[in-house]
């Protein structure tokens, strides 16, 4: 790896949150071994199935983690933005990916094999603990998801999932991720017929208002 590139892996793994707590040494260290690749959209950057090999963090772009039933329809299972990372699962009990990741749209990727990544975590108990703390979260956005499944119906799903989408600005709630009517149905177990019905109710009711490719909850 060239110099220039690991000055600028250095510079994104100092802002990665995983690894914020590491000193500078253990940071060019990981910066000299760690990889920088790119995916173009629709590229599949990981398959169900393969062998765990390399932890994978995302630099810039878009992507879903995705999976199959058994009926072969598409279950998105999370959205991946900068920052965030994945492959870790397997790295810990080297079991298969459990899912496939597909770019949504051009990404770049910076890649950390599989025994740099067990030596980080040995030698760094901050890097295990923030791991483990992220984690948790994945799994009680995953309980959560489960929960909604079973409890709510598909009006019910819809909503969470806008309100699980958006941020605040200016007082209000905004979705501002652009996301197809038919991803929507793969994330809460619909069809894209009986989404757009209930997004066209949500808002004839004034419960949202959809512009510029912008949805604003109104609570209406």
């Amino acid at each position: 790896m060239s110099s220039t590139n690991v000055g600028l892996s250095l510079v994104v793994l100092r802002n990665i949150p995983l690894f914020s707590g590491l000193d500078e040494s253990e940071l060019e260290r990981l910066s000299r071994v760690a990889l920088r690749k790119r995916a173009g959209r629709g590229e599949q950057v990981v398959r169900a199935g393969e062998a765990a090999e390399s932890l994978v963090i995302m630099l810039t772009g878009r992507a879903k983690v995705t999976n199959f039933d058994e009926e072969g329809r598409e279950i998105i299972l999370a959205w991946l933005g900068p920052g965030e990372f994945f492959g870790e699962m397997g790295l810990i009990d080297s079991s298969p990916r459990s899912a496939s990741v597909i770019a949504v749209e051009p990404c770049e990727l910076l890649t950390l094999g599989k025994h740099e990544f067990q030596r980080c975590m040995q030698e760094n108990f901050q890097v295990a603990q923030k791991l483990m703390q992220i984690l948790v979260r994945r799994l009680r956005e995953a309980d959560r998801n489960i929960e909604s499944l079973a409890l709510l119906d598909v009006y019910g799903r819809v909503a969470r999932l806008l309100l699980d989408m958006s941020m605040e600005e200016h007082g209000k709630r905004v979705v501002k991720q652009k996301i197809s009517k038919q991803d929507m149905a793969r994330m809460i177990g619909a069809s894209r017929e009986m989404v757009s019905k209930v997004m066209r109710d949500l808002e004839i009711g004034g419960y949202i208002i959809c512009a510029d490719d912008v949805i604003t909850i109104t609570g209406a």
